[in-house]
């Protein structure tokens, strides 16, 4: 694998190194995979089995206690040889977050003791390419029983092909929001595999529909518990994807220019190894990438302050809501990541181009496969569009419009 450009860290390394020797084993077939479009379900087995599941877990309810940060860097490093099992762990981790920030209920101390030992969590958040977020139309409602029920369909639905839960947004009567774990097994629930990108293939991010499922009450969650960082951990996840991807280009454009047994009759030299316009191609995909990893690793130190904040104010038996110290923490964490993305989505987006500058026709052959960064990346990016984001940080500083307040 591509050396991180990250920083030595003696915590995160100690965590890493009984991860690296499951994640080289999940690379040995991970280009035939994507190209044949197969599941990784027996790799994500692995990556369970090797206590992944567990990063976030607190020590104290039998887990890990890994930082934020920490499973980010992981998820960069599993991205690197397959981005689509790496995408699938974004919906569990967030709702470990959820349950470990909330309440510590016993409720909570259970599934996340659950998600540690191999039940995999999908997501089941926005619905209709063509439905906004703020017009969410799944519903939870109570029968005359006093049952808890969800109707709906929803898309996008990252790991739900992998899942044994899903979290699913829906409004009760009210129009309050609620999080529902729904169990994929249970009748009324229909997991499709009809994502129609052209990238991320096999991360189960199509449909699944819901008909009149019965969720008891211990499942039905306040969106309101919610942790208060969420956004900048989904969009961190989607760097640590990009950047993964990153290294994975450069990695594979570096060995397929050595691979080269002969230059452009337009080249510098016979030998392409030596020709000094391909080599420095080469050296602007590994700055590329050295950028988006910089820029990854700055923000994630923003985002762990900001959690840091709010689970010191939990601990204490503080409402953070009122917290003035969390919420500069927190806005200061948003920009981070916010101006992050811009240097994470241009520099991996012009990374997986420029790579093809460094080789001839060959490098566009299949069986390469150097495609697919491209197509992976280009698809991530254009889940939450980084436009937007610029518009927001100028907002921001120009007219002291804080993101944090939005609609």
């Amino acid at each position: 694998m591509c050396p991180s450009e990250i920083p030595a860290d003696d915590r995160y390394d100690d965590l890493i190194a009984p991860l690296r020797p499951v994640i080289e084993r999940i690379a040995v077939d991970a280009r035939e995979r994507e190209r044949d479009e197969r599941l990784a379900t027996e790799q994500l087995g692995w990556l369970v089995e090797a206590g992944f599941a567990r990063w976030r877990t607190p020590v104290a309810w039998g887990g890990v206690g890994a930082r934020l940060s920490d499973v980010l860097r992981a998820i960069a490093e599993i991205a690197e040889v397959d981005p689509n099992l790496a995408h699938v762990w974004r919906n569990h981790f967030s709702f470990v977050e959820d349950r470990v920030h909330a309440e510590g209920s016993a409720f909570d101390r259970e599934i996340v003791g659950r998600l540690g030992n191999g039940e995999f969590v999908g997501g089941g958040w926005s619905e209709s390419p063509n439905v906004s977020g703020a017009d969410i139309t799944t519903r939870i409602t109570r029968d005359r029983d006093g049952v808890w029920r969800v109707t709906g369909r929803k898309f996008y639905s990252t790991g739900s092909v992998y899942a044994r839960w899903i979290t699913v947004l829906a409004l009760d009567d009210t129009g309050d929001r609620f999080v529902a774990l729904v169990d994929a097994r249970d009748p009324g629930v229909l997991v499709g595999d009809d994502w129609d990108g052209f990238g991320q293939r096999v991360t189960g991010s199509g449909s699944v529909t819901y008909t009149d499922v019965a969720v008891p009450d211990e499942r039905v969650l306040p969106y309101a518990t919610r942790y208060p960082y969420q956004e900048q951990y989904y969009q961190s996840v989607m760097h640590a994807i990009l950047v993964g991807i990153g290294r994975g280009a450069l990695r594979e454009g570096v060995e397929a220019l050595r691979a080269r047994a002969r230059g452009h009759h337009n080249g510098t030299t016979a030998d392409p190894t030596r020709d000094p316009e391909l080599l420095g191609t080469i050296g602007t995909v590994a700055a590329r990438v050295h950028a988006a990893d910089a820029a990854f690793v700055a923000s994630l130190a923003l985002v762990d302050a900001a959690v840091d904040r709010h689970a010191e104010l939990r601990a204490a038996g503080v409402d953070p809501s009122g917290d003035a110290a969390l919420h500069a923490a927190l806005e200061r964490s948003w920009i981070a990541v916010a101006q992050a993305q811009t240097i994470v989505t241009d520099g991996v987006l012009d990374a997986t181009t420029l790579v093809f500058d460094a080789l001839g026709s060959s490098g566009t052959f299949r069986s390469l496969g150097l495609d697919r960064h491209w197509r992976n990346a280009r698809t991530l990016s254009s889940h939450n569009p980084r436009v937007h984001k610029r518009r927001m940080v100028g907002d921001l500083l120009v007219n002291g419009t804080s993101p944090l307040h939005r609609a």
